[in-house]
């Protein structure tokens, strides 16, 4: 069945995500399994304020998507961190670990994408 929806409306707030300092601020996209297909986890619109973290994790089963809309941070790729900002695709492979901080004043915006593998 079709839906139209503002992602706005809803909002789940993660404190110490995955071990994380601060919090994240999530607006789900579609919002559980049916909407998804079955074949994923997570479609939202994430928000990092300045010093809040995504917290270091490994995916087992899945792959986690971003893609950066607004703001600077900090992404642990292949055990090295690397600068990220708007525009910038990044891709966590089953079995692999990653992380993410806002260093900057300004939020870091992402949508983030969870698929099964």
């Amino acid at each position: 069945m079709g839906f139209k929806r503002n992602i706005k409306s809803t909002i789940k707030i993660m404190d110490h995500f995955k071990g994380g300092e601060g919090y994240i601020r999530s607006y789900p996209i579609l919002r559980d399994d049916d909407e998804m297909y079955e074949k994923g986890r997570v479609f939202s619109y994430m928000v990092l304020e300045k010093g809040c973290e995504l917290g270091k994790h490994t995916h087992e089963g899945d792959g986690e998507t971003f893609l950066i809309v607004k703001g600077h941070g900090r992404y642990l790729l292949n055990g090295e961190m690397v600068d990220v900002g708007p525009g910038d695709v990044l891709f966590c492979d089953n079995g692999e670990t990653h992380y993410m901080i806002n260093e900057s004043e300004e939020p870091l915006e992402y949508i983030a994408l969870v698929l099964y593998k």
